[in-house]
């Protein structure tokens, strides 16, 4: 009987021989662990349809802050939860807001760890919208101004870099321009260009009491049908100023992951958001999957896809089981 001389399953046999010819790696370098962060003293509130994830206030995010630096994961990605909403969202802005005092309380007590800063006001705003409500929409030009604003409070209290997540068009080039006017050139900008509005963002909108009160965010979020629109506003960011993309959410749409980083080659974070964390995290407690082979499976695959980065609710845990 012949045998073919190319036998690819030689460099299979030992985990030695694998990982010298494995072409993706995986590690908690790449990893950024999104925290929220609420007002008070002492407060460590679990989000019930998110297992193993908290608000925290400010004293207790800095103590979680030294355990996810010492897993070996160098960002985490803030997002704030107001005492008070209003109409236009001032929290988000506010210089003594919820998120300013953090980004300056941890880059007191972990100077070394990047703290990268959600840029939005669906948190903030009364009615659970990204930006300012005119006549029953979304004012495109005014609530770029003040998502400017925000991202600018956010830098002077310290933060290492922002991440505008609203998808109005020209959020990026407002940022930038005024970062470069009021002394913040160096400060990043990690734009969420590639947001689909999509069914997986349930949970989070539960950990950051931010659903609409009416209607929803079709009006500016990608289409889940749309490939090329978002390789367009990836472009349209990179032209406006943005230093890095991101898609969201990451395993439904992997094929968006590679076209962007293909098409663009900046470099690429992808969301995997909180629909897909409480998926894995339901079918573990049901004893359905393997959850650490799971999860880094899924992590492994994002990477494989073209992200330079993985924004996860997994990192803490993902990072310790790859330590």
């Amino acid at each position: 009987m012949s045998f073919p001389a190319t036998r690819l399953r030689r460099l299979r046999r030992t985990e030695a021989l694998r990982g010298l010819v494995r072409e993706t790696s995986l590690s908690p370098s790449h990893l950024i662990q999104p925290v929220f962060v609420v007002s008070g003293e002492g407060v460590r509130e679990p989000v019930e349809s998110m297992p193993g994830i908290d608000r925290l206030s400010i004293s207790e995010l800095v103590t979680e802050a030294t355990e996810i630096a010492s897993s070996g994961i160098g960002a985490i990605l803030l997002f704030g939860i107001p005492s008070g909403k209003d109409e236009s969202g001032s929290g988000a802005y506010d210089d003594e807001g919820v998120v300013q005092m953090a980004v300056r309380a941890l880059k007191e007590a972990h100077p070394e760890l990047t703290v990268i800063t959600d840029v939005c006001l669906c948190g903030y705003t009364s009615h659970g919208h990204c930006g300012f409500v005119r006549d029953g929409e979304v004012d495109n030009d005014l609530t770029i101004e003040l998502l400017a604003k925000t991202a600018v409070s956010h830098a002077e209290a310290g933060a290492d870099a922002v991440a505008p997540s609203d998808m109005m068009d020209g959020r990026v080039g407002a940022i930038r321009y005024q970062f470069d006017e009021e002394g913040h050139s160096r400060v990043p900008i990690v734009a969420y260009s590639a947001k689909y509005a999509s069914a997986f963002y349930g949970p989070f909108r539960d950990a950051a009491e931010s659903t609409p009160e009416f209607g929803d965010r079709r009006g500016y979020q990608l289409d889940p049908a749309n490939a090329a629109e978002a390789v367009r506003e990836s472009k349209l960011d990179l032209d406006e100023g943005a230093d890095m993309l991101m898609v969201k959410p990451a395993t439904p749409y992997l094929d968006i992951v590679r076209r962007v980083k293909d098409e663009t080659g900046a470099p690429l974070a992808a969301y995997h958001v909180s629909g897909e964390y409480s998926m894995l995290k339901a079918a573990a407690a049901n004893g359905w999957i393997d959850e650490r082979a799971a999860v880094l499976e899924t992590l492994t695959s994002i990477r494989r896809a073209g992200a330079d980065a993985i924004v996860t609710y997994y990192a803490k845990e993902a990072a310790g089981w790859l330590r």
